[in-house]
Order: structure tokens, then sequence, then C-alpha cells
């Protein structure tokens, strides 16, 4: 671990290879488990003004799960997070014609629909980060069912920060970014 401005970091997204093979996992990130995706508030009331426009991009049943449980839900420990199709899939999921699951939001924003690609969350999968009321944990969650994207990442030779460098900067800026890619190189000479 090491800070690096107000976050500490795992050496993991550094050491670990990561390259989403969609192909292989079928998207099960957005299936599997027992929880929907973690939001912030500013994530839930974005999804309130976008609903609209996003609706038309979801199937039946995450309209019916988002409709009756709404567009968001709150744990027991106060969090937030994205509703969940029957304590499976995450209500914003939709499936492409080979049945890989795919995010309805970022569809909508593909086809220029929204202006917001997807929750902060998803978009640094496989990163998790806790905030904590000094600072920000950043960790690399590894997950069996990503075994097929570590081992492309490996092939392929990209560390799990350069993976999600887009969501990264989105989150903690790209000076945040810079300095991180900085610490990574130095280690590396």
């Amino acid at each position: 671990m090491f800070q690096l401005g107000k976050t500490i970091v795992s050496e993991a997204i550094l050491d670990n290879d990561f390259a989403c093979n969609l192909s292989a996992c079928k998207g099960a990130c957005c299936v599997d488990g027992d929880a929907g995706a973690p939001l912030d508030a500013d994530e839930v009331k974005t999804l309130h003004e976008i609903y609209p426009k996003l609706k038309p991009h979801l199937t039946p049943e995450g309209i019916d799960a988002l409709e009756n449980q709404g567009l968001f839900v709150t744990t027991e420990n106060g969090e937030l997070e994205t509703p969940l199709v029957n304590g499976a899939d995450c209500a914003y999921v939709i499936y492409d014609e080979s049945q890989t699951a795919m995010c309805g939001i970022e569809e909508a924003y593909n086809q220029g629909d929204v202006a917001w690609k997807k929750p902060v969350s998803c978009h640094l999968y496989p990163i998790r980060v806790k905030d904590y009321s000094e600072f920000s944990a950043v960790n690399y969650h590894k997950w069996q069912i990503c075994d097929p994207a570590c081992s492309l990442g490996h092939v392929l030779k990209i560390p799990v920060y350069k993976f999600v460098r887009e969501a990264l900067i989105r989150k903690f800026g790209k000076a945040w970014y810079e300095a991180l890619e900085a610490l990574a190189n130095k280690r590396m000479s």
C-alpha cells in the first residue's frame, strides 16, 4: 500500500494485469454476485435525470425492477446500489446477440442519448474504491469470473491501473493518475 494524495492505493493495481475478455466471461460481473453496483448520491441524481432517455435501452425485466424497486436501492448499511432483477442481474443490464451482458446505461451513452457513461464503480472495475472521511482506499478486486481478463491482460501486458485509466481520471483527476503512473514507472526501473 502507498499513499497518493488523499488515497491509500493497493500495489495490486500495479502488479496485476487485466483486460476484459467479454467473449469469455459474457459480462458475468453484471449478473453474478449478490449486490448491485455501488452508487454515490450524485449518481442517483443523474439516474433520475436520464431515466426517461435511458428506459428505451433497457430490458422489460430491468424496467419492471426499476419501477418496482426504484432507480436505486439503499442497503442495510445505508449504501446506495443499483437494483437487481430477481436477485441476480443488475436492473440496467441488457444483452447483445451472443447473450453477453452489457450496460444499458453505456449503450444509451454510446448511442448519444445520454451524456453519462455509467456508474463510476462499474467503470473502475476491477478496482473498488471505498471512501472514508479522511481518505479513499483504492483496491484491486480479484474475482474468479475475471480469470479470463487476468489471462488476457497478462498476454497483452496491461496492468490493472492502465486498463482503467479513463475511469481513474474520471474519479481522481488527471494529475492524480499521472502521479500514479510516475510511481508505477519508478517501481519498474
